[in-house]
């Protein structure tokens, strides 16, 4: 499909800086396959899904994986990207064209790289010197990865290191927060679970590739970067249960549906997953493992805009974005929420 059937005029005012407080309290727009979209927030979920459905949450743990240092007299940027190994990790690089294999990049703190294999992408292979744990290593010398959009805007800062990490997280890995997760508190959890709303968790961790522009004209043109992720056996058959009891599987983010659907068989039964996805969902395609979908709003000509247009439909999606546009909602990782739900 033409990438620019994806494209939206969206006002810079309403990318968003900083996210809601309290959490729950952004805005939530309800997108059913047809009929009226409706405004809600997002402590109003318990009251929008039935008994019985489940959430599915990604526990992964955002790592400063920003870096800022130098080889010789060029200045050089890194973003990880995906771990290689214990000491070795992909990484985006700016100003790459100063970087050669073999070339040595200080970034402070007394953290250091290698930068060891270029790939054709134009990203590097880092291996990290010395025998300090590479997290150690980030947390001394790193920041935390901000989208280009809110990093562009203002600088990093210390409260982003509580505000761009889940509630959820658990398993350190991600160099992007899975956005979508970022609304929940304590107290909507308590409420969910008072209604009869389970929760269920798995691991991707979110590599940088997600802020990457789309350049190609054509989607089947575009190669999406691949990034690791895990399905526990019993969360599972536990998920599986949920379906065969009539409940319906709503993905929270589309890092945790991305998932799903790569562990999904064919006949929609999902299965435990330990390795690397690299699928790319746009119109056309059949979902098998999720009933539903809590996303925050996204770019225009993203490759998660595909994926929404590919749940509700290009049209329907457009406008369910126009109507948000008009209504102020709040864009992007630290925006405001919707929740799209085809089968309504």
């Amino acid at each position: 499909m033409r990438v620019d059937l994806f494209d939206f005029e969206l006002p810079q005012e309403l990318i968003a800086l900083r996210p809601a407080r309290p959490r729950d309290s952004a805005r939530m727009l309800l997108v059913p396959g047809a009929g009226e979209f409706e405004d809600h927030v997002v402590s109003d979920l318990p009251q929008l899904l039935n008994p019985g459905d489940v959430l599915v949450f990604n526990d992964t743990r955002v790592i400063p994986a920003q870096l800022e240092g130098r080889r010789g007299e060029a200045r050089i940027g890194a973003t990880l990207h995906k771990r290689v190994d214990l000491r070795r990790w992909q990484a985006f690089i700016r100003n790459a064209k100063r970087l050669r294999e073999g070339d040595l990049i200080e970034f402070g703190g007394g953290v250091s790289a290698i930068a060891e294999t270029k790939h054709q992408d134009g990203s590097f292979t880092l291996g990290f010197q010395g025998d300090e744990p590479v997290e150690v290593l980030l947390e001394r010398a790193g920041r935390m990865p901000l989208p280009p959009y809110i990093a562009g805007k203002r600088e990093t800062d210390e409260q982003d290191r509580e505000d761009y990490q889940t509630m959820f997280a658990e398993r350190e890995g991600a160099v992007a927060a899975p956005t979508a997760a970022l609304h929940f508190t304590p107290e909507l959890v308590a409420a969910l679970n008072e209604a009869g709303i389970q929760q269920e968790t798995l691991t991707l961790h979110v590599g940088a590739g997600t802020f990457l522009p789309v350049k190609a004209e054509d989607t089947e043109n575009h190669e999406m970067h691949a990034e690791w992720g895990r399905i526990e056996p019993e969360t599972a058959k536990r998920l599986n249960q949920v379906r065969a009891s009539g409940g319906r599987i709503i993905s929270v983010g589309t890092t945790s549906l991305r998932l799903l659907e790569s562990a999904a068989s064919d006949d929609g039964v999902i299965e435990p997953f330990e390795g690397d996805t690299s699928i790319f969902i746009t119109p056309g395609y059949r979902f098998k493992a999720i009933d539903g979908l809590m996303t925050n709003f996204h770019l225009p000509k993203s490759t998660l805009f595909m994926l929404v247009s590919a749940l509700m439909g290009v049209e329907r999606m457009h406008a369910a974005y126009a109507h948000a546009i008009k209504a102020g909602y709040r864009f992007y990782s630290y925006g405001d929420s919707s929740l799209l739900l085809p089968q309504e």
